[in-house]
């Protein structure tokens, strides 16, 4: 059977195309108005504003931001934090994407569930956690004066590098364990075996046998890393303090507190260019990824058979306590701590009507009504968009699908504060007035979730096998009806996976909406940021609760993902 249908329909990948070119454009007509409308005008237009104050383009003005030692400064920190970050993260994820990929134990699954949960959590959340765990009053100084006494040194990490790494570690432990394991899961444990039969110690086996196959998956987690740290903002902005901060970081304060778009538009032009290259590198990396000897996941795994491998085993499940759960068990802790006790008062006044609204200009309620209705809309949104550029690249020659994939990618690692401040001076006079519109924040937040919908859907668009839509093509069924009948409950659990990660992205999305959000519209984490930076106690037991309730949000959304995805084929 060939590519060539009897009645002139064509199939790439699985999809049906009538004159493929013309269904192509047809497809790419919503996510390209969409991209131009809502990141590529922004983005140019707050770039234009501060290179040319005068109206004409002012390189000096350029040369001098680039010369200017304090940007050296941010551009050097950024680049050393995400490197060392992105170490970090592998040091601790490789080990546990062995661990829950080639070990048996009980509760691996629901652990390997678990450790995901932190890369959803919106970055205000884990500030917040961070906040509470390494502050002076953390269970590690609890712990220190346990052993040491009453003379045990306090040990305060807040506004430090430290906590910075240990974040971004946190955050991006998942994205090592599922894009590595992902792979390690399914190579042929027998080619370690016979190594070791040979006479190979179980380093040697692993190094000149497993890690060549793996390092492909290993170089593109590095590269997911890498951006995510580099782009890094909620993270730094709460728990770098004033003295330490990325480009990202620089950005917010050059347009909110300096008012200095000259510096803006360059910082955000670097941080264009590293994120295109990031994304380069990444692209090139999965298309150099060679056939694998794999085999099914289940036998792959085996129970620990040495004390080596249980001590191993035992190790890591400590790390993932420790790094994974401490923080949010902390989190939880604060949200209940009243300072007379433990108790549910600050869930109470989260949710009481009476509360003055000096903060938030609303009840805090209304911050969580907010941010749920917001993320439905989004997913809409990142669904519609999302789902017409798969189905466009999947059905697109080559070049096509690369550059629409690639296209889409680049939202995801430009800065969310550039977005935010672009929306505002771009989508501020007609035809496109959206001044003070709360539609503004679902755009924003579907801007960022439609890369996760389109890398969610590709894989089991082209799964489909074509030659069911050629044998409905040839009994004269339309597109239309094609798409209905063959394609729909193939990739429906996958619409349903891709919505879960829209919502729970959108919910948390926090480097944008805080610029677009308006006083009488907070979002979760707009919220909680704002009660973090007012003082008392009440304000800080405020934003523990609301961050618990986001977190619990966001974890419920990744669980019924998890269940979705049983059965499904897929890479995180």
């Amino acid at each position: 059977m060939t590519d060539q249908a009897t009645d002139g329909r064509t199939t790439v990948g699985g999809l049906a195309r009538t004159r493929g070119p013309a269904l192509t454009a047809a497809l790419l007509a919503v996510p390209v108005v969409f991209l131009g409308l809502f990141f590529v005008l922004p983005v140019a237009t707050i770039v234009l504003t501060g290179l040319r104050p005068e109206g004409v383009v002012d390189l000096t003005a350029v040369w001098a931001v680039l010369r200017d030692p304090v940007v050296g400064r941010v551009a050097w920190f950024t680049v050393w934090q995400a490197t060392v970050s992105t170490l970090l993260t592998l040091a601790l994820g490789l080990p546990g994407a062995y661990v829950l990929t080639r070990l048996e134990f009980r509760g691996r699954d629901a652990i390997r569930a678990a450790v995901t949960v932190p890369f959803v959590l919106p970055t205000v959340v884990v500030a917040s956690a961070f906040l509470a765990l390494l502050g002076p009053q953390s269970p590690i100084n609890g712990l220190l004066e346990w052993v040491f006494g009453p003379a045990a040194p306090s040990v305060d990490l807040r506004r430090t590098v430290t906590a910075i790494l240990i974040a971004h570690a946190f955050f991006n432990y998942a994205v090592v364990v599922r894009t590595v394991g992902g792979l390690w899961a399914l190579l042929d444990p027998r080619l370690e075996d016979a190594a070791r039969t040979l006479g190979a110690s179980r380093w040697r086996a692993f190094r000149e046998v497993s890690l060549p196959l793996l390092r492909p998956a290993i170089a593109s987690a590095a590269s997911i890393v890498f951006l995510f740290t580099f782009t890094s903002f909620g993270v730094v902005l709460i728990l770098g303090g004033p003295t330490r901060a990325t480009i990202e970081v620089e950005i917010h304060r050059a347009t909110t507190q300096l008012l200095d778009l000259p510096l803006a538009s360059v910082l955000a032009l670097l941080q264009l260019v590293a994120v295109v290259s990031a994304l380069f590198v990444y692209g090139r990396l999965q298309r150099r990824a060679t056939a694998q000897p794999l085999v099914p996941a289940e036998r792959a795994a085996r129970r620990p058979r040495t004390r080596g491998e249980r001590t191993f085993l035992g190790g890591n499940l400590v790390v993932m306590a420790v790094l994974l759960a401490a923080p949010l068990l902390v989190l939880v802790e604060r949200s209940l701590d009243t300072g007379d006790g433990y108790g549910l008062a600050h869930y109470r006044r989260l949710f009481s009507t009476t509360t003055a609204e000096t903060i938030l200009a609303v009840p805090p309620w209304l911050a969580i009504r907010n941010s749920v209705g917001f993320a439905v809309a989004a997913a809409v949104i990142a669904l519609l968009v999302g789902g017409l550029a798969a189905t466009a690249a999947v059905t697109g020659r080559g070049p096509v699908a690369r550059v629409v994939d690639g296209a889409l990618m680049v939202p995801l690692g430009t800065s969310a504060v550039t977005i935010g401040f672009g929306f505002l001076i771009a989508l501020n006079r007609p035809p496109v007035d959206l001044r003070g519109s709360p539609l503004l924040i679902p755009l924003a937040q579907a801007l960022i979730a439609t890369p996760f919908v389109v890398r969610t859907l590709l894989p089991v668009l082209r799964s489909i096998d074509h030659r069911l839509r050629e044998a409905a093509a040839t009994l004269g069924a339309t597109p239309r009806r094609i798409w209905q009948e063959v394609d729909l409950p193939i990739v429906g659990r996958a619409l349903l996976v891709a919505a879960g990660f829209s919502f729970a992205i959108a919910v948390g999305e926090f480097g944008a909406t805080v610029f677009v959000a308006r006083a009488h519209f907070p979002t979760m984490p707009v919220a909680i940021f704002r009660l973090l930076g007012r003082p008392g106690v009440a304000n800080f037991g405020q934003a523990m609760a609301m961050s618990t309730i986001l977190m619990v949000v966001t974890a419920s959304a990744l669980l019924l993902i998890d269940r979705l995805r049983v059965g499904q084929v897929g890479r995180f």
